[in-house]
């Protein structure tokens, strides 16, 4: 049987140096890219992000774009996801679609969630928390 390949759209800790860049080593890279204006990107407990679907407000989420075979996703990638997400189908700001993690129906209201899909993207709220703790704030 035949490796297929597809596009996984990545956000947060698979990102090119992130925490589970590792379960994309296999992975070609594509090129950085962004979703549609139609999430919501929430962090939890500020260890990884999460999208949600909003057409009626949402924003674009930068990302990166990667192709991959079903064997990388589902040996490599997926185990090193955590629960509170689950693979779906996300729309790029091309129009084109693309695998990627998106919040599982419920978590967003857990303790630790924050919405911040106006900060720009993970790396961009992780340098502001990152400032803010330089800072002494929080």
């Amino acid at each position: 049987m035949e490796n297929y390949e597809l596009r996984m759209f990545v956000n947060g800790q698979a990102m090119s140096g992130g925490e589970i860049s590792q379960g994309l080593s296999k992975a070609k890279f594509i090129g950085a890219t962004s979703t549609a204006p139609i999430y919501d990107f929430y962090s939890f407990r500020d260890e990884f992000p999460g999208l949600k679907l909003n057409r009626i407000s949402g924003f674009s989420i930068p990302g990166e774009l990667y192709s991959v075979t079903y064997d990388t996703l589902f040996n490599d990638l997926l185990p090193l996801e955590p629960p509170e997400l689950e693979l779906s189908v996300i729309q790029l700001s091309d129009g084109s679609g693309s695998m990627a993690m998106v919040v599982r129906e419920g978590t967003q209201s857990l303790a630790g969630v924050s919405n911040i899909s106006s900060l720009g993207g993970w790396r961009s709220y992780l340098q502001m928390k990152s400032h803010q703790k330089s800072k002494g704030t929080s």
